[in-house]
């Protein structure tokens, strides 16, 4: 599938290693902020399928959807089963830390080529994540040097333990963990690390996901409280919310259509703030 008509404006390039789709402000005379976001390791699964999928059209705001490393036009050899093959043997230490680990190192520097290349606004940023994108994002909170207006998580991997414990459920498993893994786990625990985050977060979930992602959520939201967080449930939702397997962009379903309208909304709020 090509690019869609609501994408027409799209800019697709690479900024310091990250491939990136760029969705303008309506108004792109006057400099505009920056809200950033990751895919999930689902339907969405690329840059240009988060863009689809959640676009944001009516927000002031250049929305800036970031590739994750490990994926698309970064797969490690195999391509999508080279992937899944890493994932099988090791999720924790073959992709979960590493792909973490390298956002944290190449995300400066890919915002100061955005903001170089872009009329972007000298403000804080806002970052949207699903799923494993939306642990990224969390992590992203806890770097204090980071400037962050507001953060917007989708179905977010919260607590990476649980989420370990239910693909062992699902696909019947038995994960190896290691001191090193529970190590990168408990890192990996914003539920516990919820006094290190720095900007209000919501917590877009849906109903029909499974406990892993939705019981850490509810207990991050009751440690951050009302002031710092807010829970939008939405009903029928899953863990994904674009047309599988998510790699092309593809029109909006009824819950990106839900989950876009809460994002736009959190932000127009916290980035006119």
């Amino acid at each position: 599938m090509t690019m869609s008509v609501e994408l027409s404006e799209a800019i697709e390039g690479v900024a310091a290693g990250v491939p990136f789709v760029a969705l303008p402000p309506s108004d792109r005379e006057r400099p505009a902020p920056l809200v950033l976001t990751w895919h999930l390791l689902g339907a969405p699964f690329s840059e240009a399928a988060m863009a689809a999928a959640l676009p944001m059209r009516e927000l002031h705001a250049w929305r800036v959807h970031l590739g994750l490393p490990l994926t698309g036009k970064r797969f490690p050899e195999g391509g999508f089963e080279g992937f899944f093959r890493l994932a099988s043997e090791d999720n924790v230490l073959n992709v979960v830390e590493p792909l973490t680990r390298q956002v944290e190192a190449e995300f400066p520097e890919a915002v100061a080529e955005l903001r170089s290349r872009l009329s972007i606004e000298d403000s804080p940023v806002g970052l949207v994540g699903g799923s494993q994108g939306g642990g990224v994002a969390l992590q992203m909170l806890t770097h204090a040097e980071i400037p962050v207006a507001a953060a917007a998580l989708v179905n977010p991997v919260t607590q990476l333990a649980p989420v370990i414990a239910a693909n062992e459920r699902i696909y019947d498993v038995t994960y190896p963990w290691s001191d090193r893994s529970r190590a990168v786990a408990n890192e990996y625990d914003y539920v516990r690390r919820a006094g290190e985050l720095t900007a209000p977060v919501l917590l877009v979930i849906g109903e029909e996901d499974d406990v892993s992602i939705t019981e850490p959520a509810a207990a991050l939201h009751k440690a951050l409280g009302e002031r710092r967080s807010e829970l939008v449930t939405i009903p029928g939702m899953a863990h994904e919310f674009a047309e599988a397997p998510g790699i092309e962009p593809a029109p909006q379903t009824d819950h990106a259509k839900l989950v876009d309208a809460e994002l736009t909304r959190w932000f127009a709020r916290h980035l006119a703030a």
